[in-house]
């Protein structure tokens, strides 16, 4: 059984997130998207705890289903914290994914938190004043089974390695605790690729999840598993990310990192970015202001890599990358993702399909063809084949990945146009 999971989304509590994100609508979304396994998100909050033990049972060890729903989805306690202290001299700013088996152990850590200080109402992802061994050390008392998972590991400012309040290992963040951290998350502005320049990144599985703040952002980034039917639990998707398991374990779905929004160093006010050669030219200082640059990801994995471009590691999960349905359709029309256009062809393709997934993924192009059109087949065939245009993001400033030039769109557009002339 292929098990698709986004680990880490957002509740309608966190800051800058929808109000459409309750259990109904995530359990809906999913299942539109092709995500079988959805985080809850966001059980740090006692109001969104509350919602969830009052909509969700449990249907196998550890995972959560919506009380009568017949979607097939599961879910997995999970939420998000915001860890902010000094170590060796420096402000660290570090952000964690958080998944726990039970409603009973998510409460004890919840309450340890608070015995602690920690103020949990304010935001679905609250800022603790805790250093990230206090806080994995609270998980684990909770659950031997929980995992702590560095969210968004490259990003500058709130990533375990970031350029502003990272650090250079994990090791350097967690000291004697590292063995209890099984696994970190890419974050939409490196993949895993990136990631196996680097060595300090062996020992960890690397999982992608959405971060999702609305419901269509859900399963932008995911990852996909084949599991037997009948053997998805809680215990054994925590097995299968500490042993890094790739006979289960098959591929993360990424953006093209080139989209995310840190992936090159720059500065957004002067709509200046540039490669990391160029950035030690300059000194890391714009050229338009002078101000210091923002060092993305690119430039930071650099820093760290001991390992040339291309290295492979042995036996771990691929990596496919996608583009969003709304967005290559968006893009075949020359229209917004939000179009009347585009929505009608979206939900069309979903009915037929099943889910986005199935159509990005499995729908035959010829399928995709009689239900879309010759310019969305040869969209979603170029999509599977990785063949996009790509213009990076820097300094909060998300990219632009494109399947069609202007050119290219109107090109096939005149094609289409002889064709039915001559008919």
């Amino acid at each position: 059984m292929r098990v698709i999971s986004d680990l880490h989304i957002h509740s309608k509590y966190s800051r800058a997130c929808s109000k459409e994100l309750v259990p109904q609508n995530l359990d809906k979304w999913a299942k539109v998207k092709g995500v079988n396994l959805l985080g809850t998100g966001d059980f740090t909050h006692p109001r969104w705890f509350a919602e969830l033990q009052g909509a969700l049972e449990e249907a196998e060890s550890g995972l959560y289903k919506l009380k009568n729903s017949d979607t097939g989805v599961r879910f997995v306690l999970s939420a998000e914290i915001s860890c902010i202290y000094s170590q060796d001299g420096h402000l660290r700013r570090v952000h964690y994914v958080l998944l726990i088996p039970s409603f009973a152990s998510a409460q004890k850590f919840n309450a340890t938190l608070e015995n602690h200080g920690g103020k949990l109402a304010g935001d679905g992802r609250p800022i603790l004043g805790m250093n990230s061994k206090e806080v994995l050390k609270y998980l684990l008392d909770a659950s031997p089974e929980g995992m702590l998972i560095p969210a968004h590991a490259w990003t500058p400012y709130f990533g375990i390695f970031g350029s502003k309040s990272g650090f250079d290992s994990v090791e350097e963040c967690f000291g004697g605790m590292t063995k209890h951290v099984i696994a970190f998350e890419t974050g939409l502005s490196s993949d895993p690729e990136m990631n196996w320049r680097f060595s300090g990144t062996d020992k960890f599985a690397i999982l992608s999840s959405s971060d999702a703040h609305s419901l269509s952002r859900i399963g932008r980034e995911a990852n996909v598993m084949e599991i037997p039917e009948g053997e998805l639990n809680y215990k054994e998707l925590h097995r299968i990310i500490k042993e890094k398991d790739a006979s289960r374990f098959k591929y993360t779905i990424e953006y093209f990192p080139e989209e995310g929004k840190y992936h090159l160093d720059g500065h957004a006010n002067c709509k200046f970015s540039c490669e990391p050669e160029k950035t030690k030219k300059l000194h890391g200082e714009c050229p338009v202001c002078g101000k210091k640059l923002t060092i993305g990801v690119v430039s930071r994995v650099e820093d760290l890599a001991d390992r040339k471009e291309g290295f492979v590691p042995p036996k771990v999960p691929g990596q496919r990358h996608l583009v969003p349905l709304e967005e290559v359709l968006a893009d075949c029309n020359g229209v917004g993702a939000k179009s009347k256009k585009v929505q009608d062809l979206y939900w069309k393709l979903i009915n037929a399909a099943g889910s986005e997934f199935a159509v990005i993924l499995d729908l035959p192009i010829a399928e995709v063809a009689s239900l879309g059109g010759a310019v969305v087949a040869e969209a979603v065939k170029r999509v599977r084949e990785e063949r996009v245009h790509k213009t990076a993001g820097y300094d909060g400033v998300y990219g632009v990945v494109k399947v069609f030039t202007d050119d290219e769109r109107a090109k096939f557009d005149r094609d289409i146009s002889k064709q039915k002339a001559l008919f």
